[in-house]
């Protein structure tokens, strides 16, 4: 890990308490609303254990605030949108999407490693995932499936779910977060409609 990326996540902890407390919010109460246990909570803030994607992507939500935003990525002054992969254990996620509320879109490429055992994780949420790349496996509930490039899957993340590359290739989807009751809607015309 460099030195950047560490200093970030050092700066998580405080920066959550700040969220935590600026919205008059118990750690029990934060517990309720993201699935993650009262002491990993404390753990984090206090910085005794480092931020992972599996628990930041809940706590963004759960403050409404972007995941650069909660990591403080220094603004570039440019007035594009610059958004900024996160790399973290093989996958590197690039959101395509600024919004802190609503759905919230990123590309996700997770390296080759079909032997990670599945660690199947729960949070509040609904997604809906689009493999476009290489081959996708999917551990939902009881489910243990694999998406090719082309097939999509959605869910409600209360669900114990893992996603993991299949073979030797690395595979890419997108990825569609929601709070809990928004779902992606297909809109599509009937044949031979026109314009």
């Amino acid at each position: 890990m460099d030195a950047d990326l560490d200093q970030a996540l050092d700066a998580v902890g405080p920066r959550l308490r700040a969220l935590r407390k600026q919205r008059d919010t118990t750690l029990a109460d934060l517990s309720e609303r993201t699935g993650i246990s009262v002491s990993t909570l404390s753990r984090l803030e206090s910085g005794a254990r480092k931020p992972t994607l599996e628990l930041l992507f809940p706590l963004a939500r759960a403050h409404g605030v972007t995941l650069d935003e909660l990591v403080d990525a220094p603004p570039t002054g440019d007035p594009r949108i610059h958004l900024r992969p996160v790399t973290y254990r093989g996958m590197t996620m690039v959101p395509l999407t600024r919004r802190a509320g609503g759905i919230q879109a990123f590309k996700v490429v997770m390296q080759a490693g079909g032997s990670r055992e599945p660690d199947p994780q729960t949070h509040e949420g609904y997604e809906w995932v689009y493999v476009l790349n290489g081959r996708l496996r999917v551990v939902l509930g009881q489910h243990d499936l694999v998406l090719a490039p082309g097939e999509a899957a959605e869910f409600d993340t209360r669900v114990p779910h893992w996603f993991g590359a299949t073979d030797a290739e690395p595979v890419e989807f997108l990825s569609l977060f929601g709070k809990q009751g928004e779902r992606a809607h297909l809109r599509a015309r009937p044949r031979g409609a026109s314009g």
